[in-house]
């Protein structure tokens, strides 16, 4: 056992990405970049909920909204829920045991504690030390991140530029090593210190074989590790980290726990080969497709105008027919050993990698793609389309009213919906509805809201909806996460979060945290030109009957109050 860690060491070694990891995760939501002129780049965060929630301890509740019947409820999008947070873990731990830094060492490992035993009891027993050992380091490390850099300094990686650009950067690294270009290990000093550990005695020994397990397995484990820890963090509960963490160990743990327990069901796994390989392109490939979103993200929330809907997809296309090329064996990599046959498993990976690239092919001229819609940019950042009921060729009818020039309409131009009317600025949507007599549904929403996009590819895109968004509502969208510095001005203090709100994202986040309690996207708000709310808002709920119902409600209250402004 020990041997083989030390054959697995004597690999080429670069530093450690995972230490870069997790200093990024604190220091990242902490950088700000100085001011510039509306043409530069200026890095900041959007208020998040966790400031929401920090702000309830310092100020009262707001007062009630005045409306007949109407009450603040809270969106029905929630973050993630620590079970979903502990099977994503799973599934991680899961792809990383057949992964041959760890495959090739399962049997190892088990018939290295049956020997050294002496007895079956006593190799169970060492065996349950060594998964518990192995599930302790990485909740531990899960608990540090949390410990050190706080719920609200991970929550705001979510919208915070640097960390995006970031994580692209950590992702598109990753992918390479799973693709062969080298490989991430950490220094041979601390394996081979941690492997002299391992010579001592009792539980102590098997704790530090498991921590040795750990270092030399993390040229595999690692990317799984950095995309499970920031996914957790941003997207989850305070303990989002741990519980991911205890997930990810956990189907590491296991395995070697139930190969003790029963020796003969090691005769029943794949032999280690080539395939164990496969695995590792597969997520590469996987990885450098993922890390397309968070630049995508970076590229919409400040306007580079880089990664356009088509330019997005004509790279996931390219990634998908490689893969596909890659499982059926027409191309290879240098340290790939030759597909004579494919399996019936393979094929069908390969059909199902296939399948899903033919099917983007059409969304190059426009098609909606609703099953990925929430991860490709807005279709008004496609160029062309065969339709012109698509993207932003569609054109919305003429509005007689006295404001001839809409505010930030231009700032706003990607996120533009075809055949509807937008309004940017509160303001300029209360005069509106008061001169066209129409209630205003406000869309909180944001550039790199994945719910947001898929509420208007599923749901803003039937008929019915349409129409009624069309002609019965002035449309106000107001997002979050625009980084547009306000005017000085217009610049102001909350007295909501105590937070000085500097750009438009910030102050609409302000307007939806501190006027209806809740900070998540989608929201919709259907007010009238007082600023009442008519009907209970609600968040992202993807059943157009449902939303039909929810805009017919909001436009009969409005007239029910004589459409009175």
């Amino acid at each position: 056992m020990k041997n083989s860690f030390k054959r697995l060491l004597n690999k080429s070694i670069i530093p450690a990405l995972i230490v870069t990891l997790v200093l990024s995760l604190g220091f990242s939501s902490r950088l700000r970049a100085a001011q510039a002129d509306t043409s530069g780049v200026v890095f900041t965060s959007a208020p998040t909920a966790a400031d929401s929630v920090s702000a309830q301890q310092k100020v009262e509740k707001p007062t009630a909204v005045k409306a007949a019947g109407a009450t603040v409820v809270k969106s029905e999008e929630k973050p993630q829920t620590l079970w979903q947070i502990f099977i994503g873990g799973l599934l991680g731990g899961f792809a990383a045991l057949i992964m041959p830094c760890i495959y090739p060492l399962l049997p190892l490992t088990v018939s290295f504690f049956t020997k050294k035993a002496g007895s079956r009891q006593k190799a169970v027993f060492q065996s349950l030390i060594y998964g518990l050992s192995i599930i302790v380091i990485y909740v531990s490390l899960g608990f540090i991140i949390t410990l050190l850099f706080g719920s609200d300094a991970l929550n705001s990686l979510a919208t915070n530029g640097i960390f995006n650009f970031f994580f692209f950067l950590l992702l598109v690294a990753f992918g390479a090593s799973f693709l062969g270009a080298f490989e991430l290990q950490l220094p041979s000093k601390l394996a081979n210190k941690l492997d002299e550990n391992s010579d001592k005695g009792g539980m102590t020994g098997i704790f530090f074989m498991a921590a040795t397990l750990v270092v030399v397995s993390f040229s595999c484990t690692g990317p799984i590790i950095g995309s499970l820890l920031v996914s957790a963090a941003t997207k989850g509960e305070r303990l989002g980290p741990a519980v991911g963490m205890l997930g990810f160990s956990a189907a590491l743990a296991i395995p070697f726990t139930i190969f003790a327990l029963f020796p003969s069901l090691l005769k029943s796994l794949p032999k280690s080969g080539g395939w164990l390989n496969s695995v590792k392109v597969v997520l590469g490939f996987l990885e450098l497709a993922f890390a397309l979103k968070f630049l995508s993200n970076v590229d919409l929330a400040y306007h580079w105008n880089w990664l356009g809907r088509e330019v997005f997809l004509s790279l996931w296309i390219a990634i998908g027919l490689l893969l596909g090329l890659y499982l059926i064996g027409k191309i290879r990599f240098s340290h790939d050993s030759p597909v004579e046959h494919l399996s019936v498993f393979r094929t069908f990976i390969a059909l199902v990698v296939f399948a899903f690239t033919f099917y983007m092919i059409p969304g190059l001229w426009g098609a909606p793609l609703k099953v990925i819609s929430g991860f490709l940019p807005p279709p008004a950042t496609q160029d062309f389309y065969l339709s012109n009921n698509a993207g932003s060729g569609g054109d919305a009818p003429a509005q007689n009213v006295s404001i001839k020039e809409k505010k930030y309409e231009k700032l706003f131009k990607n996120g533009r919906h075809a055949g509807l009317n937008e309004w940017y600025d509160y303001n300029q949507a209360l005069q509106v509805s008061k001169e066209l007599k129409k209630p205003i549904l406000i869309d909180f929403t944001g550039w790199n809201c994945a719910n947001c996009r898929k509420m208007e590819q599923e749901v803003w895109s039937n008929a019915e909806v349409h129409k009624r968004l069309q002609n019965d509502f002035v449309l106000l969208e107001l997002y979050v996460d625009e980084k547009q510095e306000l005017p000085a001005q217009e610049q102001y203090v909350s007295t909501f979060s105590g937070k000085k709100i500097k750009t438009i994202g910030n102050k609409n986040s302000d307007y939806e945290a501190s006027k209806f309690n809740v900070n998540s996207q989608p929201y919709y708000v259907i007010i009238n030109a007082r600023g009442d709310v008519l009907v209970p808002p609600q968040g992202a709920y993807y059943s157009v009957d449902n939303y039909i119902k929810y805009l017919d409600s909001g436009k009969a209250a409005f007239q029910n109050n004589n459409g009175s402004n």
